[in-house]
């Protein structure tokens, strides 16, 4: 049984660690049958020192703990910013769990979960050798509702008694009274409705400790104050260049997750994928100790890799918590015939999208809307099996049944070139209900323009690719954002692509909601996601599989299921 407690969470983590899902567990390349510590090989044990250099093409933006939507406090933000609860840094499904990271435990709730206590830990600092105290976390959530600090997870706002209605510490400065600290060690949360999963959310940025006294509104990205092993002594360009030295206050006796080995993270942004994937080849001088932690490698790249028995040790297999789907909104003709879209469902050729995906490599088929991990509860079910290349004699009889045969219907998709919602998987789907009988009109829109278009609740598309990535592994974040009626958007980003609102389905999330036990909750969402697939709201078409280089001087990988990617806070550089 895994409790959300400091007692359990090891005990937990070794359990789960023995299960073998069928996605597999993360692996480094290789070497991994043999490896120690993480993925580095035995007498090759890390050891501080040196500089890691982490090249990527999306910048690291809004480096303000306010602003960041991170899932367990992000890759490069835990490094500076340490949370009172974080994810467990192992490898694959152990490291899903929550561990404690501030706090001594992951937290304490009263008897419904509509109330939880934390305590911090002893000897916590800053950067500059001052102690952190409960006031200080209270103080960065309350800053993070303030409208020119928005950007991070929602939940609070929802949670939170009065949260809906608070506007931040820097108009109400009375803050908020549902955050209590008692003391300079103690802080509470009080909670409009249970939630089991709090220890989860505490995992995000918002729940970094910030000084009144430090507070510089909208330059505090410029230079935040460290709670982790690291402090930030230069970011240019937004978060182009971002230049990490050792916190000299930190102490590993406070935080056993972050091993913190390297004296130097170099993180340069704003890169061409093809060119970071090929200075992690070749590795030439900082380049050998150097990673990414946002370019996979593409299906020509990875035929490269293949052939070549030294970088395809240097190849980081992981699986995050994703899905990628075609949507339906009942609302518009003809998917208000659930015969309409069950004949799609049964039409769907997943080998040909997988293909269009990258490839198996990249992509493994989905017929759950939840991922094919314990953690998200996954149960297994198929509910319109389409076999490997579809079943369109299936979905022809199910069309004649309801009266649509040689249907017309448009598939809305982004122009992006990124192998989920882009062109190639539009084209996949579309040739593929063709031989259902049904003509398929592609209409491709600038991404921007693509995401207003799925995310509107206001005559949005009938028919469009999407998907749908946890904020934590769990079916909480999966399940609710995009099935809970209650989480409907009439004029803002709308989630909830069918707009379901099924009383029953909405008492299900609440019910599961009050549970601290987490197993038992899993089994509740797997059983909810198997019960909403019966609709045929959507139809599941793959979950990415991420593979990334890392340079050659760099040790001990740790990719959990968690991220999926490498951990920078676990490696260490020759």
């Amino acid at each position: 049984m895994r409790q959300l407690s400091v007692i359990s969470r090891r005990v937990a983590a070794a359990a789960v660690s023995l299960v073998v899902v069928s996605s597999a567990a993360a692996c480094a390349g290789p070497q991994d049958d043999d490896a120690k510590d993480g993925g580095t090989a035995a007498g090759d044990k890390p050891r501080p020192g040196g500089t890691l250099t982490v090249l990527n093409s999306e910048p690291q933006t809004d480096f303000d703990p306010a602003r960041l939507y991170t899932s367990g406090g992000g890759n490069v933000p835990s490094l500076v910013f340490r949370t009172l609860t974080t994810r467990n840094r192992e490898d694959g499904a152990a490291g899903t769990e929550v561990v404690p990271d501030l706090a001594t435990d992951t937290g304490r709730p009263n008897k419904d979960a509509t109330e939880w206590t934390y305590t911090l830990k002893d000897g916590l600092k800053y950067e500059d050798g001052t102690p952190i105290v409960a006031a200080d976390i209270k103080y960065g959530i309350e800053r993070s509702f303030a409208a020119e600090l928005s950007g991070g997870a929602p939940y609070l706002r929802d949670w939170l008694i009065g949260g809906d209605a608070y506007r931040g510490a820097y108009k109400d400065k009375k803050g908020l009274a549902s955050i209590v600290t008692p003391d300079e060690k103690t802080i509470v949360f009080k909670l409009r409705k249970p939630e089991g999963e709090f220890p989860y959310l505490a995992t995000q940025t918002q729940f970094t400790p910030v000084p009144k006294a430090k507070d510089t509104g909208t330059k505090y990205e410029e230079r935040p104050l460290s709670s982790g092993p690291y402090k930030v002594v230069k970011n240019e360009g937004d978060g182009e260049r971002l230049v990490l030295e050792r916190n000299p206050h930190w102490s590993a006796k406070t935080d056993p997750e972050r091993k913190a080995y390297p004296d130097t993270i170099d993180v340069v942004s704003g890169l061409d994928s093809a060119v970071i994937n090929q200075r992690l080849s070749t590795g030439s001088g900082p380049d050998a100790s150097a990673v990414t932690t946002d370019t996979n490698l593409g299906p020509a790249e990875l035929a490269r890799v293949g052939g070549d028995k030294e970088l395809a040790g240097r190849v980081g297999t992981g699986r995050f918590g994703y899905v990628n789907y075609l949507a339906f909104n009942p609302k518009v003709k003809p998917f208000d015939d659930i015969r309409v879209r069950q004949a799609i469902s049964y039409a769907i050729n997943r080998t040909s999208v997988v293909n269009a995906a990258g490839g198996s490599a990249l992509a493994e088929p989905a017929t759950t809307f939840l991922p094919e991990q314990k953690a998200f509860g996954h149960v297994p079910y198929d509910h319109f099996p389409a076999g490997k290349t579809g079943d369109p004699e299936k979905a022809r009889k199910l069309l004649k049944e309801a009266g649509h045969e040689n249907l017309t219907i448009k598939l809305t998709h982004s122009t992006e070139q990124n192998r989920q919602t882009s062109p190639e998987v539009a084209t996949a789907v579309q040739e593929a209900l063709k031989k259902a009988g049904i003509t398929v009109e592609l209409d491709g829109l600038e991404n921007n323009a693509f995401n207003e278009a799925r995310w509107t609740a206001k005559d949005g598309p009938g028919f469009f690719l999407s998907r749908w990535g946890a904020d934590w592994p769990s079916g909480a974040p999966f399940l609710a954002p995009i099935f809970d009626g209650r989480q409907i958007v009439e004029d803002g980003s709308n989630y909830n692509h069918a707009q379901l609102n099924d009383p029953a389905v909405n008492k299900e999330i609440d019910e599961i909601n009050k549970l601290t036990d987490l197993d038992a909750a899993a089994q509740r969402w797997g059983a909810l996601d198997r019960k909403i697939g019966e609709l045929a709201l959507d139809v599941p078409l793959f979950h990415p599989v991420y593979k990334r280089l890392y340079g050659k001087n760099v040790k001990n990988i740790v990719i959990s299921d968690w991220t999926g990617v490498l951990d920078i806070s676990q490696v260490s550089v020759k």
